[in-house]
């Protein structure tokens, strides 16, 4: 805790390294070093409606959408989410845009001296979040939209009691701090579900007991994907029906996946909000994710990036696949450009999508909990494989190597995504 801290002046860089040294940990769940330096910076009840979104899969679709709508019915929104890909201002926004990094740095030092007061440490992901909090606050939001890092109920984001509360679905992830059964995971989902307020499940599999449990425990109000509300592609696949007891909804698709966009307009419809179906239909269109099957043209080459990393995420990878190379014939294979992180299934993730690549470029991440070359190798069995020592060369290699009828997909974790980036803004 006696770490010497960067001043004011500094760079955000600095102060990201900073706080990626001050606890000894890079993931600590619980709540009990935050809540005293949240209650010193004043930002445990913000004069705000406040959003909270949890899930394994879903939340970055269904907070940017959020925001979308809000921004777009004349809120001022402040989306907190996690992580990033490209620049760390991606994870706070404003009115739609990243905030800057003197915004940034001023919080920073304003979470520091919070946290030396109380005499406690932050992790680099407690910090952060605090920090996002604090501009939320300074910049008057009167719209917080949060993501969940990590579960939810020892996650930072639920220092802030939420209005209404989201869980996008459930799935086996993190199973190292969350647990080894879905169960388990609803439960840590559902602790940032509170008293009285309305509950979203988004989620196409049953509810899990323990967000039931929660939801009565709480006398919370549920509204359920496929129970309480539904939606419906049209054949143009243009526009979709979004129905519920209390209105029905003809709205344009979008380009992130409907089970969130539903789901987020079920929230924001059942928060006391004033939101138009104009609105609703310019927060859909305006809804953009990066590394969310994000397609782009590099060096003449067809390029899509998705930071699916377990198999309900590479599920609707898959799904987008399928349905974009079926409307762009020329493409007959797909080269992969992939790594993973060694504590997940990667296993699962690869036996999803080996039918489906033609050749597999992969390379160990530069990142602690990187898989090293062998347990993907493993994971790939007899695939058609090459190897690189960078996430970099790989990708490199694939823009040099592919021809007009190879499609250059880049998965497997954010932090290829990351690396691929890197490698492009250098060049």
């Amino acid at each position: 805790m006696n770490t010497q801290a960067p001043l004011a002046t500094d760079s955000l860089a600095t102060w990201l390294d900073y706080w990626g040294h001050v606890h000894v940990t890079g993931i600590d769940l619980g709540l009990e070093r935050v809540i005293p330096v949240a209650e010193k910076l004043g930002v445990t009840h913000p004069q705000a409606k406040v959003f909270t979104v949890a899930g394994t899969n879903g939340k970055g679709s269904t907070t940017t959408t959020l925001a979308a709508i809000l921004n777009a019915a004349g809120y001022h929104v402040g989306l907190y989410q996690s992580p990033h890909i490209y620049r760390f201002n991606e994870r706070v926004k404003i009115a739609g845009l990243e905030v800057d990094d003197q915004s940034l740095i001023d919080a920073f030092v304003q979470v520091d001296q919070a946290r030396r007061e109380c005499g406690l440490s932050l992790s680099f992901f407690e910090a952060t979040t605090l920090a996002a909090f604090v501009i939320f606050k300074h910049k008057h939001c009167d719209v917080w939209v949060l993501e969940v890092g990590l579960g939810g109920r020892l996650d930072v984001v639920n220092v802030v009691n939420p209005d209404i509360a989201v869980v996008t679905n459930i799935g086996l992830d993190h199973t190292d701090w969350l647990g080894d059964s879905i169960e388990k995971i609803a439960f840590e989902k559902a602790g940032i579900i509170r008293p009285n307020i309305p509950v979203i499940f988004g989620g196409q599999q049953q509810l899990p007991q323990a967000i039931a449990h929660k939801v009565a425990e709480c006398n919370a109000k549920l509204y359920a994907l496929n129970h309480d509300y539904f939606y419906q592609i049209d054949n143009n696949g243009q526009t979709w029906n979004f129905a519920s007891s209390a209105t029905t909804l003809k709205l344009p698709t979008g380009s992130l996946a409907l089970d969130n966009i539903s789901t987020a307009v079920a929230a924001v419809l059942v928060s006391d909000l004033q939101i138009s179906q104009l609105a609703l239909s310019q927060g859909i269109q305006n809804a953009k994710l990066q590394g969310r099957f994000e397609i782009r043209q590099i060096q003449d080459k067809t390029v899509i990036f998705d930071a699916g990393h377990n198999p309900h995420g590479v599920e609707f990878l898959l799904k987008q696949l399928q349905q974009y190379l079926s409307h762009h014939p020329q493409y007959t294979e797909v080269v992969t450009v992939f790594s993973m992180l060694t504590d997940k299934d990667i296993k699962s993730v690869c036996d999803m999508l080996k039918d489906h690549i033609a050749l597999w470029k992969i390379a160990a991440l530069d990142v602690p909990r990187a898989a090293p070359l062998t347990q993907l190798d493993v994971a790939l069995g007899n695939q058609n494989v090459q190897h690189f020592d960078s996430v970099k060369l790989a990708f490199k290699s694939a823009l040099d190597e592919t021809n007009n009828n190879q499609l250059i997909l880049v998965c497997g974790s954010f932090h290829t995504l990351e690396a691929v980036w890197e490698y492009l803004e250098a060049c």
